[in-house]
Parts: C-alpha cells; structure tokens; sequence
C-alpha cells in the first residue's frame, strides 16, 4: 500500500486553497513502493519506475537524414556543375553494394535516456522498442476502490422508485480512474447508514491506495460519509477552495502502525465530481503512481461570456469554443450552471479556469481554457 501519515496532508485553514492542496501533495505523499516488468505492448499509460538509458545508438550507424545522392566530398567543385556517375542504390536496411570511388555517387533513401517518473505514451514506447527493448520496469498500478452512497442512488437497470435516481458517478469515476491507469475496483453503492458505510470503507482501505467515494460529504443531515471517515480515520480537510465541488473531503484510513489508505469524498453531481476528480484526485493520483509533475496549462482564449465570481475560490466553467470572424478561438459558456447536469459535460469541449483573485469576467477579455484531454489524461 502507499505510505501516508497521519499528519501528511495538516491544513488548519476553513477553506484550503487548491495550490496549498498540490503542494502537500506533492511534499508529503509517498509512491506504491512496488515495480514489475511489463511487456512493452502492455505499458502504455504507466509509469516508469526507473531510468532507462539506451544500449545502442538509433540508428547503430551513419545514415540518410532525407532521400538523396552519397558522393565523395573531394569530388565536389564549388565553383561549376559536377556530373558524377550512380553506380548504386542504397533503399532503408540495406547495405551499399561496393565503397565509391572518385567520380562515383550512389542514389540514397531515408531510413536518449527516458527518466523514472515519466508517463509512457506511444512515443516513448517507440523509442523504448527503437533500442531493442521488449519489457520496461514500471511502478506497480495504483489500486483505487470506489463506491457511490446515498439512499436515492440504485444501480442502472434496476427498478427505479420515483424519488431516486440510476447512479452515474460510477461509471464516471471508472472511466477517468482507468485513462489514468489506475487499478480500479467498484464495490457499488452503500446506503446513507454511518456503520455500514465506516465498515465497507475500512475493508476497502486495507488492500487498495486510495478510496474514492461520491456524494454524503456536504452538511446535511443524511450526508454520513464525513462522520464514518472519522470513526476509522483522519479526516484531514473537507472544504477545498473549488466551484463546483467545495465539499470535497480527504483523509487518511489506518491500515496500519505507520501507513494508511488515502481517502477522498467528491460531491454526489456529476459535473461536480468531475472538477473535482481533475483537480484533487488527478493530482493525488499522479503522485501515488510515482508519475512526474505534470502542471496543468491552461490555454489562452477570448471569453464569450460575462461572468461573476466570489474572491478567493478558484472556479471553473464549463465552455464550448468556437472561432470568431477575426480567427481569435472564443469560449462560450454552457447556458445553464447546474452541477448534476451531465450535459454539461457532454456538449462542452472542457474547462475555463478562474483564480481566486478574479471577481469577474468580461466579453472579449482573455481567459484560460483547459481541455478535456488534457484534464483527463
């Protein structure tokens, strides 16, 4: 399992900044300890455990940067037209047939270290195989358990009472959990019960690095998640400077003298769970994998829409993008701001991000724009 203290996350504040959440992350939670080998077909999206450091040069020869013509440099005059004769035909992966000699030329065709911690996309596995590799020393998967609560929530082709709802958090959770190459387990929906759920989260914290719940976090009355995680463990922080997604918890469940599993509790909507998921739980994640910091940069685009926003709460707004008759790209904002809005996700291109000293947005002015694929990769 991942080391985690007790104290690695200590935030005394009300409301924890989402830049003081990452440095902590990064400062105090440690990497799974274990690496495998794994075939190079299977470790795409993993995470290196050590330098690789290539044995060979690629290529193991001197070649063709472009198609052309090999001839001896003395036989060049730089002063009038050389003619030489071709005497030869050198195509990729062969041989010439014999060495030039003066007034010969020959027709041509074209034919580093990858550190501990970086994420392997099908660029790194080329240049893993292009040194004759088959295999690459990987950190062990994160193993990541996840359930959805909450009395209202049934499972998608069951019978559905009127007041409750199909559970989509799920299936949300799985699919971004496994684009990040996580190990996932769904161990379903448990109900708004505090002993029941304090049990079902200590089993589930005693073989998995991270535990991952959705809903039963904010203040109400039937929201129990909070009152379980802290009958079994720490409860760290509970409110994270986010829109959406301010009841955001994350605590530590002993599984141990000295370790224990991570635990975060998202929002029980969606689109909630989503931002929240991207910019907690990636991070978290990303770290317990042993992966390389990898900062989000947001791009600039041309805000189509005005906006209003609460001081030191950083937010973020669903947007689609569009170009404008003078070739600026122009991000337009979803026309409606509810959190269980699945849509809203679905019919957007990804985030706008606002920091926490923006008060408000204007038409025409610069803002950040955040992709999905950038958020979930």
């Amino acid at each position: 399992m991942a080391q985690l203290t007790d104290d690695c996350f200590a935030f005394a504040g009300p409301l924890l900044p989402i830049s003081e959440m990452e440095r902590l992350i990064a400062a105090r939670v440690t990497p799974v300890a274990e690496h495998e080998q794994v075939p190079l077909r299977a470790a795409h999206g993993r995470v290196l455990a050590r330098d690789v450091v290539a044995g060979t040069d690629v290529p193991p020869f001197d070649n063709s940067a472009v198609d052309g013509f090999a001839v001896l440099s003395q036989d060049l005059d730089p002063d009038a037209e050389t003619k030489l004769k071709v005497v030869d035909r050198i195509t990729a992966g062969h041989r010439p047939e014999t060495a030039l000699r003066p007034g010969e030329a020959a027709l041509i065709f074209t034919g580093a270290p990858m550190p501990a911690g970086r994420r392997l996309a099908a660029q790194q596995l080329a240049l893993a195989a292009s040194v004759g590799l088959t295999e690459l020393p990987l950190q062990r998967r994160v193993r990541v358990a996840i359930f959805s609560t909450g009395d209202e929530i049934v499972e998608p082709g069951s019978l559905r009472p009127g007041p409750a709802l199909f559970d989509a958090n799920r299936f949300l959770l799985d699919g971004l959990l496994e684009r990040l190459g996580a190990q996932v387990t769904d161990l379903g929906i448990l109900p708004d019960e505090p002993t029941t759920l304090a049990a079902a989260l200590k089993t589930a914290a005693a073989d998995h690095d991270l535990v991952l719940t959705s809903g039963g976090v904010s203040t109400g009355e039937a929201d129990h998640v909070r009152d379980a995680v802290e009958t079994i463990g720490r409860l760290v922080f509970w409110r994270v400077g986010i829109k959406p997604g301010r009841p955001v918890a994350m605590a530590v469940i002993s599984a141990g003298a000295n370790s224990g599993a991570a635990f975060v509790g998202l929002p029980g909507n969606p689109a909630a769970v989503f931002v929240t998921f991207v910019r907690v739980v990636r991070p978290l994640l990303l770290r317990l994998a042993g992966a390389l910091p990898e900062p989000l940069l947001p791009m600039p685009v041309r805000s189509g829409f005005a906006y209003k926003k609460r001081k030191d709460r950083r937010e973020y707004v669903r947007v689609t993008l569009r170009p404008t008759p003078a070739g600026e790209i122009e991000a337009v904002k979803y026309p409606k701001d509810g959190a269980g809005i699945i849509t809203s996700l679905t019919e957007t291109d990804g985030l706008v991000e606002l920091g926490e000293d923006v008060t408000a947005v204007a038409p025409g002015s610069t803002v950040g724009f955040l992709s999905y694929a950038a958020l979930t990769n």
